[in-house]
């Protein structure tokens, strides 16, 4: 049997993606406390997720949205990661600055080590992508608008999606700060 280089490719970015979701839950969270959520999306949620980007990027005239939208339409799939809303019960912690758990929970403030957890385990995730040489890229738009979607439960209150391609050139970097349609630069990190 012969297997073209586009299959195995492909089954790369889903070995690929489920090591990432591996290595996210096995990444050091705060009291030993996990609370992410993480997903794999492709086909029809891909494009709808894309989908989403662009109505979003139209509506608050965000070309960033738009450019993402489109790095999304040349992925394999995406891999979404979301912190949960949760309390440790920490005594005397004060770093979402609400005090205590008590106090953020009442206020509705964020707990930190939600958040700091969070970006750990995305480190955790893009490691291994890079270390198996798929390209990637975090992005907030991606998360925002899976957050819209509801593809996330409700708990979850921050999102974030990686998306993989393999490629000649990643699709992700050397991009341009605007869409090309566009000739309104990019807020954010591309804007000069």
């Amino acid at each position: 049997m012969k297997y073209s280089g586009e299959k195995l490719q492909l089954r790369a970015i889903e070995t690929v993606a489920s090591l990432m979701v591996t290595a996210a839950k096995t990444a050091p969270k705060g009291c030993g406390r996990d609370s992410m959520e993480s997903l794999i999306i492709d086909g029809a949620d891909k494009d709808a997720l894309a989908a989403k980007m662009r109505e979003i990027g139209e509506e608050t005239r965000q070309p960033f949205y738009l450019r993402d939208a489109e790095n999304i339409d040349l992925s394999a799939c995406v891999v979404l990661f979301g912190a949960q809303e949760t309390y440790r019960g920490l005594p005397y912690c004060n770093y979402c600055g609400a005090g205590d758990c008590f106090g953020a929970n009442k206020s509705g403030t964020h707990c930190a080590f939600a958040v700091g957890d969070l970006g750990i385990a995305m480190g955790s995730a893009v490691s291994v992508a890079g270390a198996h040489h798929i390209d990637n890229r975090i992005m907030f738009s991606a998360g925002k608008a899976a957050l819209a979607l509801g593809l996330f439960s409700e708990k979850v209150f921050l999102g974030y999606g990686i998306p993989l391609s393999v490629s000649e050139k990643s699709p992700y970097f050397d991009r341009p700060a605007t869409t090309p349609a566009s000739s309104t630069p990019t807020p954010g990190c591309n804007a000069k």
